[in-house]
C-alpha cells in the first residue's frame, strides 16, 4: 500500500487532498488520508465533498471522533494510528515546524528502525528550517541523494516564480544581479480575515536580501551548488486574485529581447500572456485549469517584458511583470515531492501526469 496523509485542510490542504485523491491511480497512490483537527458545521459541506472523491477522514482521537460521526462524517482512523501506515506525510498546516519536534522525528526514527524505510514528510512554504527546500522542475537533483534528507519544505509560491525566472533567463549566462518586488495580494480568495484597505510597504529587515523571497531562492539554489546574487523587495496590495513580481534581471553577455522571450517560451513552467490583468489570468485558472487552479511557476506577461543593454554590450537588463498563480506551483512541487517518496527515482515515470497540469499560454 502506497498511503499518503495530509495534515490540514486550509488554502493549501484542500485542494492539495482533493487533487491527490482524483488523480492517485494516475500517480501510484493506493489511498489518500487527510487529518482535521476541529468538527465545524460550516465545513460539513467540505469534509463530505473530500471523502466523495475518495480520502478519508483522520482525527484526533474517539472522544473527537464522536464529534465528527454527529455531524455525519465516517472517520477511518486516529492521527497517530495513520502517522503509523503513512509513507508520505504532507504538513499543510501553520505548525509544521513545531509537528516535526512533537511527531514527525520520532515516528521517522521508529518507522526506520522497525521497517528499514523512511517515511517522507513535507511541509509548505512558512515552515523554513523543516527540511531541504524544493520547488518542482528548479531542484529535483536533491532526489539524485539516495541518503538524502526524508524532510522537505517546499517553497513559497513566490520563491518559486522567482528561481524560475532567474533559471529561465540567465540560463547558460551568468546572473549579474537580480533585483525582485514582490506585489502580493492581501489574502485567499477563501479567506474571510486579514485583508488590507489599501497598498502596503514591508520593511527590509533582512540586510543582505531585504525581504526573506530572495534569501529563500539563494537557499534553493544552494542545494544545487549555485550562488545568486539577489535583493527582494515586497508589498501588499488590496487585492484577492494574484501576487505579481516585477523583476529586473542583470545578466553578463549579450542577449536580444527574442533570446529572452524564447527561453521563457521553451520552459514548460512558464505561461506566455498577453494579459495585463490579474483578474484575467485568476479567471482563466478558475475558467480552465485543474481544480480551477493554474500550476506554473508563473505567468509572464509578454507587453511587459524589456530588454535593454549596457554600455559596453558585455551586460544585458530583462525587465518585466510576471503574476504568481499563487497555490498552484507549491501545490504542484507537493506532488512531485510525494511521488519521490512513494515511488524513489522512478517518480519521473508519473510526473507525466502533472506537466499535462501546466499552460503553455494563457
Amino acid at each position: 500500500m502506497k498511503t499518503i496523509l495530509v495534515v490540514g485542510t486550509g488554502t493549501i490542504g484542500e485542494p492539495l487532498i482533493g487533487l491527490l485523491a482524483v488523480l492517485k491511480s494516475r500517480l501510484g497512490i493506493d489511498e489518500v488520508m487527510f487529518y482535521k483537527r476541529t468538527p465545524l458545521v460550516d465545513e460539513v459541506a467540505k469534509v463530505n465533498s473530500l471523502c466523495q472523491k475518495g480520502a478519508k477522514l483522520v482525527v484526533t482521537d474517539s472522544e473527537i471522533a464522536t464529534k465528527f460521526e454527529a455531524l455525519g462524517h465516517e472517520v477511518s482512523m486516529n492521527f497517530f494510528e495513520a502517522l503509523e501506515i503513512a509513507d508520505v506525510v504532507i504538513d499543510c498546516t501553520p505548525a509544521g515546524n513545531m509537528n516535526k519536534e512533537a511527531f514527525y522525528t520520532s515516528i521517522s526514527d521508529s518507522r526506520v528502525q522497525r521497517t528499514g524505510k523512511k517515511p517522507y514528510f513535507i511541509a509548505q512554504g512558512s515552515e523554513k528550517g523543516f527540511g531541504t527546500p524544493y520547488a518542482y522542475g528548479i531542484n529535483d537533483c536533491i532526489f539524485d541523494d539516495n541518503g538524502g534528507s526524508n524532510f522537505i519544505q517546499v517553497v513559497s509560491c513566490n520563491t518559486h516564480n522567482i528561481a524560475c525566472l532567474i533559471k529561465s533567463i540567465v540560463d547558460e549566462n551568468e546572473l549579474a544581479r537580480g533585483d525582485f518586488t514582490c506585489i502580493r495580494r492581501a489574502n485567499d480568495v477563501s479567506q474571510k480575515g486579514n485583508f488590507i484597505a489599501s497598498p502596503s510597504v514591508g520593511n527590509h529587515d533582512i540586510m543582505k536580501f531585504g525581504t526573506h523571497h530572495a534569501q529563500d531562492v539563494c537557499d534553493l539554489f544552494e542545494t544545487m551548488g549555485e550562488e545568486v546574487h539577489i535583493f527582494s523587495s515586497a508589498m501588499k496590495t488590496n487585492s484577492q486574485y494574484m501576487h505579481v513580481i516585477r523583476f529586473s534581471i542583470g545578466i553578463r553577455g549579450d542577449v536580444t529581447h527574442d533570446d529572452v522571450l524564447n527561453k521563457l517560451n521553451a520552459n514548460k513552467f512558464i505561461a506566455l500572456t498577453h494579459k495585463t490583468c490579474a483578474n484575467q489570468i485568476f479567471s482563466f485558472g478558475r475558467d480552465h485549469g485543474y481544480y480551477g487552479r493554474i500550476y506554473n511557476q508563473g505567468v509572464l506577461s509578454i507587453p511587459t517584458l524589456h530588454v535593454t543593454k549596457g554600455r559596453s554590450r558585455t551586460k544585458t537588463h530583462v525587465t518585466g511583470f510576471c503574476f504568481t498563480p499563487q497555490d498552484g506551483n507549491s501545490l504542484l512541487s507537493s506532488v512531485a515531492a510525494t511521488l519521490y517518496g512513494i515511488h524513489g527515482k522512478q517518480y519521473r515515470e508519473y510526473t507525466h501526469v502533472l506537466d499535462d497540469l501546466l499552460f503553455q499560454a494563457i
